[in-house]
């Protein structure tokens, strides 16, 4: 298992157990804008909170590979199986051979390496997974969840459009660049928070029918939302487009996005009694 760098605020920072919180569950949203790396390390340091559980994830872009990844873990081996299959994962992704010329061909046999599809797709998985993924002939939004989940669905959300050549689906072709903020999320009802990770410095919002106060009295049982920023998200953008990533820059990106994660815990997210009239949402940058 990969091991972590110190963090400072990893260090100063105590854990939502160590608060003695009760047990939280949240739905996240990776949008295709935040670095891959970058969202490796916000979903490993969400992985230390023992009273903080994921029911969701809603991806698009690369994400939704690490998304699989991400549930899949979960499936195998709980918490220390999810750190280990994403921290594999990105070993397999940096030593991918830079000579290959078909990259969907490279995300394919990486995913099959990394999960098994039956098993994030079994009713007992602990994490419902969607992933997004566009038509190439009509530019529609599609979510793939549940048995329409497969290898080609992931592979084909990861697949940049016009670089590579789509995925062909159900008799359609589809590939990536999904604009997860602009469709539904698939959400659990367990959930009580919303997590969005992108690189977008935009205010991520859903609209609460009912406008109540706080989210603790809306009729409609809005989930507060939360976003986490990647602000350095087109520095990385350029590692995308290499089938061999050097691992120093992924260990970074991870670190950082482990760094933002703990900022973002510390300043106590899960509190409801100051959320805004309009909408169920607190960002985060």
């Amino acid at each position: 298992m990969l091991a972590q760098s110190p963090m400072r605020t990893d260090q100063a920072a105590m854990s939502v157990a160590a608060l003695g919180a009760e047990d939280l569950t949240i739905d996240i949203v990776l949008a295709n804008d935040a670095h891959g790396a970058f969202v490796w390390g916000v979903l490993d340091r969400l992985l230390d909170e023992a009273n903080c559980s994921v029911s969701g994830v809603t991806a698009s872009g690369f994400a939704a590979m690490e998304a699989a990844v991400f549930a899949y873990g979960l499936s195998v081996g709980g918490r220390r199986g999810a750190r280990t299959a994403l921290a594999n994962f990105w070993r397999r992704v940096s030593h991918a051979s830079v000579f290959a010329d078909d990259r969907a061909s490279l995300l394919r046999s990486i995913l099959e390496q990394s999960i098994d599809i039956e098993q994030i797709r079994d009713e007992g998985c602990p994490v419902k997974l969607g992933v997004l993924a566009v038509n190439a002939r009509t530019d529609a939004v599609r979510i793939f969840t549940s048995d329409q989940l497969s290898i080609n669905a992931i592979v084909a959300a990861a697949t940049l459009p016009f670089l590579s050549l789509p995925v062909e689906i159900d008799n359609d072709i589809y590939w990536g660049d999904g604009d997860v903020l602009q469709s539904p999320p698939v959400l659990s009802p367990e959930a009580c928070h919303r997590l969005v990770v992108t690189g977008r410095p935009s205010v991520f919002t859903t609209s609460c029918p009912d406008r109540s106060p706080t989210p603790g009295h809306c009729l409609t049982n809005c989930a507060p939302v939360h976003t986490i920023f990647d602000s350095r998200y087109r520095a990385g953008a350029p590692l995308l487009l290499r089938p061999w990533i050097d691992w120093g820059e992924l260990a970074d990106m991870r670190d950082r996005g482990r760094l933002h994660a703990a900022d973002w815990l510390a300043a106590d997210p899960f509190r409801t009694e100051e959320a805004p009239a309009s909408n169920c949402e607190r960002p985060y940058i």
